[in-house]
């Protein structure tokens, strides 16, 4: 076998203790990638965050200090990997514009994978306000990694299961409801629904595929394009008993708004987008977009039955 033929791209993760943050740790270390993790000087007074950082040190990975707005650690940190994944927080996706200049003054990048998991924000320029607020600056963040010429794959995951299927997408709530349930609208609109390390591991996949490069990456398990009526039937059907529906009218959802925090508002919004306008209800088109379930057919993701079963 020639030397250095299955060597293994370094792997540098940035906001590694978040919720998708740590699914990329779990499957970067277990597709073998050298893997390095930015720790934050500030970490250092998180108790938890500390307590994570030493469990994946444990496992493998290597502590690198450094912050977004420090651009010498930053560029350090850079120069001990080949491909970068960000899951920095995504409240705060501008952060990123420090690290995309870092990663053009490095020069050696293989691969960048901006923080976004989510909805595919260059679909997202219709949204209403003010859930379009966080897709407008993501598309900044990827002007400005294409204006630098760095080679990239967005990855776009629609829902978290997490988020979404845990609780039949009741706004906040994030175990099954056994009684009672919102519909919204007729319930019909398609939806994506991913466990989140599924998207962790299929970004890790794509993050060394010439196939994903400068592509957008979407994680759609083709039995996992199901419509919110369809995930209640399922869960209904593992629990044996029907649940009370209240169909919730699209205005009386808007109005929901009123007299919410932004955060929340912005939730509500991303929800009209999903279950009443059907965002997510479209075909995987050429050239940019590629199918995560085309390009690693024997990668079986988790099921939306399978998972809710966890909640028996």
């Amino acid at each position: 076998m020639e030397k250095g033929k299955d060597k293994k791209d370094r792997v540098l993760i940035i906001g590694a203790t978040g919720h998708i943050g740590r699914r990329l740790v779990k499957a970067s270390l277990g597709l073998g990638h050298p893997t390095f993790l930015l720790f934050r000087p500030a970490n250092a007074s998180d108790f938890n965050k500390c307590q994570l950082f030493m469990e994946f040190k444990m496992q493998g990975a290597r502590l690198l200090p450094g912050s977004l707005d420090d651009r010498e650690s930053l560029v350090a940190a850079l120069r001990e990997a080949d491909v970068v994944v960000s899951a920095v927080a995504g409240e705060h996706p501008l952060e990123q514009l420090n690290l995309v200049e870092a990663i053009k003054e490095v020069g050696t990048i293989k691969r960048f994978l901006p923080s976004e998991f989510g909805m595919d924000v260059d679909r997202m320029e219709h949204a209403i306000p003010p859930g379009d607020a966080i897709f407008a600056e993501k598309r900044r963040v990827r002007r400005a990694v294409e204006a630098a010429g760095i080679p990239h794959t967005y990855v776009s995951a629609n829902c978290f299961a997490g988020k979404f299927l845990a609780g039949l997408a009741q706004l906040g709530t994030f175990v099954p409801p056994t009684d009672r349930v919102d519909i919204y609208g007729s319930g019909d609109k398609k939806n994506v629904w991913v466990d989140e390390l599924d998207v962790a591991t299929c970004a890790m996949l794509a993050a060394a595929d010439p196939r994903a490069l400068n592509k957008v990456l979407y994680v759609r398990p083709p039995a996992n394009v199901l419509s919110q009526m369809e995930v209640v039937k399922i869960w209904e059907e593992l629990i044996g008993k029907e649940l009370e529906k209240a169909y919730v009218e699209e205005d009386d959802w808007l109005a929901s708004m009123e007299g919410k925090s932004l955060p929340v508002q912005a939730a509500i919004a991303h929800f009209y987008q999903i279950f009443y306008r059907g965002d997510l209800d479209f075909e995987v088109e050429g050239p940019r977009g590629v199918d995560s379930s085309r390009l690693y057919p024997d990668y079986k993701c988790v099921t939306a039955e399978e998972y809710l079963k966890r909640f028996l």
